[in-house]
């Protein structure tokens, strides 16, 4: 089965992903039938090209999870944390009653 997915290229804090054609059991690095086109994470450079997908996609390879993000970025919205308020839990004391003793008669 074929799949269109990310190749990672680039130096280690300069890294860049090819988006390729390629078996879906193949290493990241290894053989490729197709490039379709690049994407940079630090520059946000996303470069594809349409015509090549389509054409793929007709032939029946699948777009992987971190292409559709990719390509559809509204259908993954992102998660927003949500915020953590610390409560003050208010220590209680417990006032300490005096206990009776018996009278010893």
């Amino acid at each position: 089965m074929l799949k269109i997915k990310l190749a990672p290229h680039g130096k280690i804090h300069q890294i860049t992903y090819r988006i390729v054609v390629a078996q879906d059991r193949s290493k990241l690095n290894g053989p490729t039938i197709d490039e379709l086109g690049f994407y940079t994470p630090q520059t946000k450079t996303l470069e594809i090209n349409k015509e090549k997908l389509a054409d793929w996609q007709k032939k029946g390879a699948q777009v992987t999870y971190g292409v559709d993000r990719l390509l559809n970025p509204d259908k993954y919205p992102k998660k927003v944390k949500e915020k953590v308020v610390k409560e003050k839990v208010e220590e209680t004391k417990i006032e300490e009653t005096p206990v009776e003793e018996p009278k010893s008669e």
